[in-house]
């Protein structure tokens, strides 16, 4: 499987079946991390983590505290794609890592980004 990531006017692609996506919450500046699969029905949420909670960031359902982190298994269907508005009030974008690094996405106002299974 692969992933295509359109950030601003830059494409890329990444033969990766999965990945994860790392930012700072805009108004409590904690740390949030999701885990991502590719498959062929989509995107699927595998796993997503907070480092404490705040307006919009209660930890989900089932979420054990481990490390420092809140961890849970979102119970979410795959989707198609995953848009990313890029507001500039974070002080910087998403981290996309996988396995073979990582590049930052969306980091100035208006760079967003677009996540998805690469058409086969």
């Amino acid at each position: 499987m692969s992933v295509c990531v359109v950030a601003g006017a830059k494409a890329m692609t990444f033969a990766v079946s999965i990945f994860s996506l790392t930012w700072t919450h805009s108004v409590q500046k904690t740390e949030w991390q999701e885990d991502w699969a590719v498959t062929p029905a989509g995107l699927h949420l595998t796993k997503a983590r907070v480092k404490g909670s705040g307006a919009g960031m209660e930890p989900g359902d089932g979420a054990v505290l481990k490390d420092g982190w809140w961890e849970w298994p979102p119970n979410n269907p795959p989707i198609a794609e995953l848009r990313l508005a890029a507001s500039g009030a974070t002080g910087g974008g998403w981290r996309f890592c996988h396995a073979g690094g990582c590049v930052e996405l969306g980091a100035a106002a208006g760079e967003d980004v677009v996540i998805g299974p690469c058409e086969p």
